[in-house]
């Protein structure tokens, strides 16, 4: 096949018809034509020439060039392509490096082999164009619904048709008892757009917390235009879920709005996600109401919260324990998702027990590193002495509130505490030094000798040492595995050691060490406070 006997104009109206049938760019199409022509050219002329093709983007007519580069003498290595100055004087006026001889040859007469690769070619071209539009179009709606209709089903994932592409809903992304025909219409969430080899992937879920939200904005315009704000989903597919909603409004009831007239607008949303009851919380800053609200319908009668450790204890009406629980822990379980604590539900006479079990303990501690009877240890216990510590270097004037202690007395129990403290300290002083603790360590700021014989029995045993610690491995803190929060204990956390303090510690030992230098640390700093400003 010759390109000059062929209806030049073809090539644009091939080009335009394959860019309709595809909904991609003409041009594309064009320049992976002018691809393939240049291919077939080099199959002709040689494969270490460039040639380039051209087509006229009015006429369709195709213009055939040989591009030659103008390369210094030691430079010079394709012979096709590229030529010295010398060699450039007999076709350029003084030419320099870099500039190029552009010349027209003659167009090829492809062959059935020839014509059968640059079809190839367009082929892949027009493929990769409309994966990068399929790409483009739909990695913008990551994060919305869509609706599109079902074609097959492929080991439990389903296939869906979105319009210009295919989609795919996973099993573990469809609510449990879902099943699907060809040409069944669904609506899904799109979760991800990934761009792969094979084209766009376009991921759908049914279960995400996301789907939930989306469906209320539309169901609610209020929460679409802004006034009531979604904060926080948490769902149990195709079973229950709790959503908490929020506005600034004050003269707009958010749940209320959510519900609808005689539920209208939730009962939509419950259809959609075949029945799921749906829990609609008000959201509140304070988190313990917001956790009462979440525990809804159980009734709360207490609530302490752990900040620090991300925990929370609730306690409960005997009698309202296993509505607070939920079937098989599902409403305990779904009010820690949407409040991000970790919750720890017990009834009054459990946590009667509890605080009965501290007071004991307390109590026994005083009488036996005070050497006083139960009735005084329980009064110091009474008013709020914890430890040890308190009662050693508190304001004398706070043991002097105490019925019955007079001046004498309070210094004598701050005597006796702070004996028994420096009795310990010697012996963890002395355990940690038998363990090998070095110098540089025992004289390093911040850690007292009780921390030392901790550290030492963990065979942390010089400066170097606990610079290398991280600081959660000293002070603990908490990680999620499998969804749920696991504890992880600190060398130090029992001497109520904070995560800030143990990093100040540690970076404080590797700017010792010489590891850090301070005044890239002071910068770091500084550049922390302006962008917090």
């Amino acid at each position: 096949m010759a390109i000059t006997s062929a209806n030049q104009l073809e090539l644009l109206q091939t080009a335009e018809a394959v860019a309709r049938e595809k909904m991609i760019d003409p041009g594309l199409v064009v320049s992976a034509m002018e691809e393939s022509l240049a291919r077939a050219a080099k199959s002709r002329y040689g494969s270490e020439m460039d040639i380039r093709v051209s087509i006229d983007r009015k006429t369709g007519r195709a213009t055939f060039t040989r591009v030659r580069t103008v390369v210094e003498d030691e430079l010079l290595e394709n012979y096709q392509a590229e030529m010295t100055v010398e060699q450039a004087k007999q076709y350029m006026e003084n030419p320099q490096i870099g500039e190029q001889f552009i010349e027209e040859i003659p167009p090829v007469d492809m062959g059935r082999i020839a014509a059968q690769s640059a079809k190839q070619v367009i082929l892949q071209k027009v493929r990769e164009a409309e994966r990068d539009r399929q790409y483009e179009e739909f990695k913008d709606r990551a994060g919305t619904i869509i609706n599109g209709v079902v074609k097959r089903e492929e080991y439990g994932n389903v296939i869906v048709d979105v319009g210009r592409g295919e989609a795919i809903l996973r099993r573990n992304e469809k609510i449990g008892r879902e099943s699907y025909r060809p040409n069944d219409r669904v609506r899904c969430f799109i979760k991800e757009v990934r761009r792969e080899v094979r084209g766009p992937q376009i991921f759908l879920s049914r279960t995400a917390p996301e789907f939930m939200a989306e469906l209320f904005k539309m169901e609610v315009p209020e929460i679409y235009e802004g006034i009531i704000e979604i904060k926080s989903v948490a769902r149990d597919p195709g079973s229950r879920a709790k959503i908490a909603v929020y506005t600034n409004d004050h003269s707009i009831d958010p749940v209320g709005a959510c519900v609808g007239m005689r539920g209208s607008r939730v009962q939509a949303v419950v259809n959609e996600l075949q029945g799921e009851k749906i829990d609609i919380i008000p959201w509140n800053e304070d988190q313990p109401t917001f956790l009462v609200n979440a525990l809804q319908p159980a009734e709360v009668s207490k609530v302490v919260l752990d900040e620090e450790a991300g925990k929370i204890e609730v306690v409960v009406p005997e009698e309202q324990l296993s509505l607070a629980i939920g079937r098989r822990g599902q409403n305990v379980r779904l009010a820690s998702q949407l409040t991000a604590l970790d919750i720890d539900i017990m009834t009054e006479a459990e946590e009667s027990a509890r605080r009965q079990k501290e007071f004991e303990e307390r109590t026994n501690l005083f009488m036996e590193t005070l050497d006083v009877d139960e009735f005084f240890a329980q009064l110091l216990v009474a008013e709020g002495f914890t430890n040890l510590e308190e009662v050693a270097y508190v304001e004398i004037d706070e043991l002097l509130v105490i019925d019955g202690v007079d001046e004498a007395t309070a210094d004598e129990l701050q005597t006796r505490a702070r004996e028994f403290l420096e009795a310990q300290a010697h012996a963890a002083m002395e355990r940690a030094q038998e363990l090998g603790v070095e110098d540089s360590l025992i004289n390093f700021e911040g850690l007292t000798p009780q921390m030392l014989q901790v550290l030492a029995e963990d065979g942390v045993l010089t400066l170097e040492d606990f610079a290398t610690c991280a600081d959660w491995e000293l002070a603990g803190g908490w990680t999620t595995v499998d969804g749920e929060r696991v504890k992880d204990t600190g060398l130090l956390e029992e001497f109520d050691v904070s995560l800030e303090e143990a990093q100040d510690l540690i970076m404080t030992a590797r700017v010792m060490l010489g590891w850090i230098d301070p005044e890239e640390l002071v910068a770091e700093d500084v550049t922390g406070e302006v962008e917090e400003d």
